[in-house]
């Protein structure tokens, strides 16, 4: 005679096993689409932050170029004039507080001392190519400014 609990025990045995397995497999998939979504997530975030990295370096260089130009056609105005154009300067100081928010204070500081130097230069006699030996070493009043840019852009972490 057949042990009817024993048939039973065996068929109970053989659908934990087939729930456990499908248990098993779903948990698997489920990870795997979890795991890929975080994947995509992350990456997608990495790309994000490189990008906007990029710009931020970008625009500081943009930012720092259009400064010297500015400052550079003021000088060299200056050195010949008398009479500075206030617009002009206006001009000049909104790249310097366009700066005070992207920049790190030296930088500030040194577009800064750019503006003094200019402004004394409108301020003192006119200059001309006799006197240049005379004042050749206030010829390059970006130098530290240039220096200072240069520092903040290397140092400027990567991402």
């Amino acid at each position: 005679m057949v042990d009817i609990r024993a048939a039973t025990g065996d068929r109970s045995d053989l659908v934990s096993a087939m729930y456990i397995s499908a248990l098993a497999a779903f948990g698997g998939s489920a990870f795997g689409a979890v795991s890929t979504i975080l994947s995509g997530w992350f990456g997608r975030r990495r790309r994000l932050r490189e990008r906007h990295h990029a710009r931020s370096f970008s625009k500081r260089e943009r930012l720092y170029r259009s400064f010297i130009e500015e400052a550079s056609r003021l000088y060299a105005d200056a050195l010949v004039n008398d009479r500075a154009e206030i617009p002009q300067l206006v001009g000049f100081y909104t790249l310097v507080g366009r700066m005070r928010i992207l920049s790190s204070n030296e930088v500030v500081q040194a577009a800064e001392r750019t503006g003094h130097l200019i402004i004394e230069a409108y301020l003192s006699p006119n200059r001309s190519f006799v006197d240049l030996p005379k004042f050749i070493e206030e010829m390059d009043p970006l130098r530290d400014f240039g220096e200072a840019c240069r520092r903040e852009l290397m140092n400027f972490p990567a991402r």
